[in-house]
């Protein structure tokens, strides 16, 4: 358990006296407001991928993760497909519109950007986090200006339901976050819709596709979800996680500058658990300079790069890999070479190492078709609780830059 009152936060990235005077007042709010009680951890993730990539999304997490296909719900606008691994981890939603014409919120804000348009629903949506009461969150929260969506003001009904509310689209994130009041063990007690049984046809890939990560050694290697990173602006970094942690019980662990990157990664996480995987870490990542002052400094900026190609959003799921090793290959390096073997195209190479002393060894994938998300493969080796490594994050992002440049034709450059 983590003592808010007392707690410094790590790394060198150095904060407003806004932030840093305002961090220790939205805990103190939280606790004031009862939120620290209401709100638990993270229930479940959620995903909206465009009409006709939902099974073919499914396929994929079914490769590349623990992931597996539980059962799949019609709402007026969508297929709603729930996904569970080890029952101690957050779920994951998959939402596919019914129509290819369908548009919200986060479609109008795709086509804004220009490497998010052509995918018009494509995009993380938020994390849902178990709560005593909806209706008490709410009423916490809107007294401190969060706005929520009620029935009728958004196309897409599932953001609205008796037993599970979710904010607007933050200013700061284009992400939302969603507040579930009943178990996720099934969409049943959610009353959205009617259930919909997979035809065989359907059924078959997504069966093929785990059969396949089982037969490759990757059961049980693949872990859960260790944490998720967005991208924000420069000048939004702070706004971004005082908002966030003003909806949830997480705390800011730190931060860091990357500086051959002209970005810092900005950590929050949940105080009440020892295993990341039972609620994920919550990264924001920003710009130092801002890009129309980044001329000044003539310095990378990939972070801000793609904000502005893609718009604020998640960036990418982190799956932790099972320490160990296998005839003295490690355990990120065995999944990795099985994954390319059967056509997973990664970024770069895997950065870091597993030595004599704690670690970490870390891997991008490159962007899914479906859903835009990148998947990390972090090993953390002997126990490494630094969370990351500054050569490794600058690694991964140039990586990760040098891809959105070349892959998408040089949007912005």
């Amino acid at each position: 358990m983590i003592d808010l009152s007392t707690y410094r936060p790590r790394g060198d990235k150095r904060n407003t006296p806004f932030f840093e005077e305002t961090l220790p007042l939205v805990y103190e709010r939280r606790a004031r407001s009862g939120l620290d009680q209401l709100v638990g951890t993270m229930a479940a993730l959620v995903v909206q991928v465009d009409h006709g990539h939902g099974l073919p999304y499914l396929a994929e997490l079914a490769l590349m993760g623990p992931y597996r296909f539980r059962e799949c719900w019609l709402i007026e606008t969508h297929r709603v497909y729930l996904l569970a691994a080890d029952p101690a981890w957050p779920r994951l939603i998959v939402l596919e519109p019914l129509n290819s014409g369908f548009e919200d919120e986060g479609t109008r804000w795709n086509a804004m950007y220009p490497l998010a348009a052509p995918h018009p629903n494509a995009r993380y949506v938020g994390e849902i986090y178990s709560c005593n009461s909806c209706s008490a969150v709410r009423a916490a929260l809107e007294e401190q200006n969060i706005r929520f969506v009620y029935p009728g003001e958004t196309p897409n009904p599932f953001y609205a339901q008796p037993h599970l509310s979710f904010t607007f689209l933050s200013d700061y994130t284009y992400n939302r976050v969603g507040y579930v009041d009943v178990p996720l063990d099934s969409l049943a007690p959610l009353n959205l819709g009617d259930r919909v049984l997979l035809d065989d046809d359907s059924e078959r890939p997504l069966l093929e596709a785990a059969e396949l990560h089982r037969s490759l050694g990757l059961e049980g290697r693949v872990l859960g979800i260790d944490h998720m990173a967005t991208r924000v602006l420069a000048g939004e970094r702070e706004d971004a996680i005082l908002e966030y942690l003003t909806m949830v019980p997480y705390y800011f662990w730190g931060a860091y500058n990357i500086h051959e990157m002209n970005s810092s990664t900005n950590v929050t996480r949940c105080p009440h658990v020892s295993d990341e995987k039972h609620s994920p870490a919550r990264v924001f990542t920003a710009n130092n300079t801002p890009s129309y002052l980044n001329s000044l400094v003539n310095l990378p900026m990939p972070t801000e790069d793609f904000v502005r190609n893609f718009g604020r959003r998640m960036h990418h799921i982190a799956l932790e890999v099972l320490d160990g090793a296998i005839n003295s290959e490690q355990n990120v390096d065995w999944v990795v070479r099985n994954l390319q073997s059967h056509g997973v195209p990664f970024l770069a190479e895997v950065v870091g190492e597993c030595r004599d002393q704690p670690n970490l060894k870390q891997i991008f994938s490159k962007s899914s078709p479906h859903s835009l998300l990148i998947t990390e493969y972090v090993q953390r080796c002997q126990g490494y609780d630094g969370f990351f490594t500054r050569d490794n994050v600058a690694a991964l992002t140039e990586a990760a830059g040098h891809e959105e440049r070349f892959a998408h034709g040089h949007v912005f450059d």
